[in-house]
Formats: structure tokens, C-alpha cells, sequence
């Protein structure tokens, strides 16, 4: 697990340069074309891995609840995220990272609800989940490489 691990940490790095390059503005423009933006993909790589890996293992989410719902599956940005939206997603970034690590460390994933991703992916352990949740990172990094071109 130490090169999952390794690869979500510098997948996590390259989307805090996107809140370090890119003015509030910019992170809340939603280009012709698209259906979001680049914070709105922050928040879901954020709740979808808590979904993925917490809650299927039944255990809680350490997101809120309207978090969740704001950036949760099927989900669109609804309004312009203020600059403590912003900051509270950098943070997360950083501190779901480390919980997760420690939790798995710890041996706190006991059980899992098997799960088939909307990619079709089969999840059986939490494992995988963390292991595909780099592979949704991945997606979203190339939605917003798209983003940034039009912004």
C-alpha cells in the first residue's frame, strides 16, 4: 500500500497547485461546455473517497454532511464557493490523506460493502477502494486539465 499511498499523496499535491495558481474566480468559472468547475471537482475527489472508503466499510464519514451533498455523485455546482469553501477543501485534501493512512495502519477496516463503480470497477475490500479512488483522482485531473484551458 505504500505506493497507493505515494501516488494519491503526489495526486494531492498537483490539485493544491490548481488552488495556489488559480484565483477564486477562476476555481468557480464553469466554462461553456462543462458541467462544472475546478473547485467543484475538489470537493467530489474529496467526498467520493470518504464515500468509497469510509462509508462502505460502514464507518463514518470525517465530512459533513453538507459537504456531502454538495459535491456527493449526480451533484453540480449550485452557486459561487467562498474563499473559506476553498480553504476548508485545501485542507481536507491534506488531512483525509493522513486520516485515511493512519486508519488503514491501524486496522480499522474491518468490513466492506462490495460495491460496483458507475465505471464499472468492482470494489470487494477497502483496499480496492483506496486503490481505485487514485484511478477517479486521475479522471477528475484530466477533467480539470481540461478546465484550466478555458478559464
Amino acid at each position: 500500500m505504500e505506493t497507493t499511498f505515494k501516488i494519491w499523496e503526489t495526486s494531492r499535491n498537483i490539485y493544491n497547485t490548481f488552488l495556489e495558481k488559480y484565483t477564486l474566480e477562476q476555481l468557480n468559472t464553469i466554462p461553456a461546455g462543462f458541467s462544472n468547475n475546478l473547485v467543484w471537482n475538489l470537493g467530489h475527489i474529496i467526498v467520493i473517497q470518504q464515500v468509497l472508503v469510509y462509508r462502505l466499510s460502514g464507518l463514518p464519514m470525517y465530512i459533513s454532511d453538507s459537504l456531502f451533498e454538495t459535491y456527493r455523485n449526480g451533484s453540480k455546482p449550485t452557486g459561487i464557493s467562498t474563499q473559506a469553501e476553498v480553504d476548508e477543501l485545501r485542507n481536507l485534501l491534506f488531512l483525509l490523506l493522513e486520516k485515511t493512512k493512519e486508519d488503514y495502519a491501524a486496522g480499522k477496516f474491518v468490513n466492506y460493502n462490495e460495491y460496483t463503480t458507475g465505471t464499472g470497477f468492482y470494489l470487494a475490500s477497502s483496499k480496492e477502494a483506496i486503490e481505485f479512488n487514485n484511478y477517479h483522482e486521475a479522471m477528475h485531473l484530466g477533467f480539470m486539465t481540461n478546465i484550466r484551458k478555458f478559464i
